[in-house]
């Protein structure tokens, strides 16, 4: 059973999402929050607008952080229930609102119930949809100082049974990377083609040469898959035949050297097709996405919990397809993220009839109380 306090804060949170980067105000709801429950400190600014609740115990002993994020979509809602969004063309639908009710939730707990030993970090962090803002966290000295032996988070999953825990062995999500194709030949007017060099065939060209090296198979250890996002050349200009286009892609493996054979091969056929049209080109790449790796010993913990919950465990056989830039504390930290059912009804992440499920609230409570008290009681 979940206090209405903490119904209260994650729609409240619903109702006034931030995009990435400008996470501010949702912070500072968070902080108002955390405040009444006394952490030893709150640390504010972490990589934008991320913040910390921090409690330490009376003895030493590990640093668990357990983590999650602070932003928003930019999509409309087209729910219309009280706690609706009240931002034109933003709203929470990945569930971070749901996901931040929770960890503010173990606040209270920690408060009531002081450990032995240690120390638990509630981290807010600040513009994962965008891929940038882990990074950022892991970078600021505030985050630095903090130096975490674990981090632990969660994400809700929707189309898989209400409370049920999703582990995996073999990492949570994927290596993402996406990537803009520029190429530019020279106008001339739509008549005499000739006189210019139309992009049009090269980028015909590199767009089906790109999708032979998709992998599309999730179980293949050499899983690709590359997807076409936007497509633009020239302009509505009917007399000229243009010089410009641009192709969007995005990319996912299952790994970082995966990744790297096929960004080569991107740019190998790239520069080939180029050449032989007679193409400038460039390509730039944005909204990188590590793959999340998980550590065995905290997946042990993950599972103890589940069990010692009698939550029942799926245990998936291959990562999640999407982005999480919680891959960024996998390459420093002993980090697990693991899945939490939201429900076979539930709309899919990120479409606009999206809420996250109030009745998850008391799960992911339960699963980190249960991880905190495994590290540190059993000390």
């Amino acid at each position: 059973m979940i206090e209405k306090d903490i119904l209260d804060l994650r729609h409240l949170l619903h109702a006034n999402p931030d995009i990435s980067n400008q996470e501010y105000g949702t912070a500072g709801l968070i902080k108002n929050f955390l405040a009444p429950y006394h952490p030893t400190e709150i640390i504010e600014g972490i990589g934008g607008a991320g913040l910390a609740a921090v409690y330490r115990f009376s003895k030493k002993g590990p640093t668990v952080a357990i983590r999650c994020e602070l932003d928003a979509l930019p999509i409309q809602e087209t729910n219309s229930f009280n706690h609706k969004s009240t931002k034109k063309g933003i709203s929470h639908k990945c569930g971070h609102d749901g996901h931040m009710a929770i960890i503010a939730s173990l606040a209270p707990w920690l408060e009531r119930k002081p450990l032995a030993c240690g120390t638990v970090v509630l981290l807010f962090q600040p513009a994962e949809e965008t891929g940038e803002g882990a990074k950022r966290v892991m970078e600021d000295e505030k985050f630095k100082k903090i130096r975490p032996d674990y981090v632990f988070a969660l994400h809700n999953i929707p189309k898989e049974p209400m409370h049920s825990i999703i582990l995996m062995d073999n990492g949570f999500s994927a290596e993402v990377q996406s990537v803009i194709i520029k190429v530019r030949g020279k106008e001339s007017h739509a008549s005499e083609p000739e006189n210019g060099i139309n992009p049009a065939l090269g980028l015909s060209e590199i767009i089906q040469k790109i999708s032979e090296l998709n992998v599309p198979e999730p179980s293949d250890s050499s899983f690709a898959l590359l997807t076409p996002i936007h497509i633009n050349m020239g302009q509505k200009s009917y007399g000229v035949s243009p010089a410009n286009g641009e192709l969007h892609y995005t990319l996912r493996t299952w790994s970082t050297a995966k990744m790297d054979g096929v960004k080569s091969k991107l740019i190998k056929l790239v520069e080939k097709i180029s050449h032989e049209h007679k193409l400038r080109y460039e390509l730039e790449w944005l909204e990188h996405f590590p793959a999340s790796s998980v550590d065995s010993e905290s997946n042990a913990f993950v599972r103890q919990a589940a069990e010692a919950n009698n939550f029942s465990i799926i245990q998936r056989k291959t990562p999640f397809k999407f982005g999480e830039d919680f891959g960024w504390f996998s390459n420093s930290y002993k980090t697990v993220m693991f899945g939490i059912g939201s429900g076979v009804s539930t709309p899919a992440l990120h479409n606009a009839d999206y809420d996250f499920p109030d009745e998850l609230l008391s799960t992911g409570v339960s699963m980190f109380k249960s991880i905190i008290l495994d590290i540190l009681i059993e000390r």
